[in-house]
């Protein structure tokens, strides 16, 4: 959310937690300021979605920073938006990165440590969504921080779980009816916690109502 594809109010009321762009991949304090009080109006769960500073390439370049480095940008950004969020009344639920940081920290065992590190420093009762299997996740759970494992639904998976790069043919899900299919066969599986959709995808809002009305179905 707060992104600029300007569709949250579409989207707010068939989720129960927001990502919201801190600014350094898409976003500003105006935008984090507006989403947040939509959230609070929905009445849905409000986190950080962290990234590389890379508007550029919307935080889904790689970039090799050392690690002190991607520690204070992590805490930078939590700072940033937590403000925004106590001045409109609310409270941080969650942190989720974004992008690239997303997908290298759930191979890599230290930038995760790293992060989690960082989040646990900023606020040890924020609870840290990241891919599920990953070491995102895992890094997270020996620091002792509460954790979300997270599948998507409008992205497809490589054998080993990972998910597909978006520079590869068939990264990105548009046909509703495979989004489901996918949806119901990962959910069936343990440790999955929450289901993630993009608000930039083109089928977002269709998404979001159909994994609302799919969920509510299953429960």
């Amino acid at each position: 959310m707060g992104e600029g594809v300007g569709n949250e109010e579409q989207i707010l009321p068939f989720i129960d937690a927001a990502n919201i762009a801190c600014g350094y991949h898409a976003g500003d304090e105006k935008t984090i300021q507006s989403t947040v009080q939509l959230c609070l109006d929905h009445q849905v769960l409000i986190g950080a979605h962290l990234s590389f500073n890379d508007r550029e390439n919307f935080g889904r370049k790689e970039m090799d920073l050392p690690l002190p480095q991607v520690y204070q940008l992590v805490r930078d950004q939590l700072y940033l938006i937590e403000k925004i969020i106590l001045e409109e009344g609310g409270r941080m639920n969650h942190v989720k990165p974004h992008g690239a940081l997303y997908n290298m920290s759930a191979r890599n065992k230290d930038l995760a440590n790293n992060i989690a590190r960082a989040v646990k420093d900023h606020r040890s009762d924020l609870i840290l969504y990241g891919l599920r299997g990953s070491y995102s996740v895992s890094a997270a759970k020996e620091l002792g921080l509460r954790t979300a494992a997270e599948i998507f639904a409008d992205r497809t998976y490589k054998v080993d779980g990972s998910l597909t790069p978006r520079t590869e043919p068939g990264a990105l899900i548009n046909d509703p009816e495979q989004m489901i299919t996918q949806l119901l066969q990962m959910k069936k599986q343990p440790d999955t916690d929450t289901v993630c959709i993009h608000s930039d995808g083109a089928h977002a809002i269709e998404f979001a109502k159909l994994i609302h009305q799919t969920i509510h179905k299953t429960h």
